[in-house]
């Protein structure tokens, strides 16, 4: 019978550490801008200018488990092109993936892409395309 018990106390204690530790706050440990991503939506080749028919990817790292909302904001000048979110939930360091591309080409210029981590900035990154 006390064994009966110690095994219910040990799974409550289970399920209690395994609930905790997947609710954990998302961390941003850093944000990478290029032309291609990895296997697991890293970027594979960093860069700072496109051509104006590249996609433009953006991967935030995450370095440890936890969930929360991952945002973009894409900006050619100060004029948003877009706006991007995912819910996302990780047990381990992973790389939360978003891109930016035009079929018709992007303008020449400076562009930017601010990275939110629950709605608050975790950094930006400025970019240009050119020929």
């Amino acid at each position: 019978m006390a064994m009966v018990r110690l095994s219910r106390g040990l799974v409550a204690l289970a399920v209690c550490v395994v609930l905790s530790a997947c609710s954990q706050p998302l961390t941003v440990g850093a944000i990478q801008l290029g032309r291609s991503l990895n296997a697991d939506n890293s970027v594979a080749s960093q860069a700072s200018t496109f051509k104006p028919s590249e996609t433009v990817y953006v991967a935030a790292l995450n370095p440890a488990r936890g969930e929360g909302t991952i945002s973009v904001k894409w900006y050619f000048g100060t004029q948003l092109l877009s706006e991007r979110s995912k819910q996302v939930t990780f047990k381990g360091a992973a790389a939360t993936e978003f891109h930016l591309q035009s079929t018709a080409g992007f303008p020449e210029g400076d562009y930017s892409v601010d990275v939110l981590l629950n709605g608050q900035s975790a950094g930006r990154r400025n970019f240009n395309v050119a020929k």
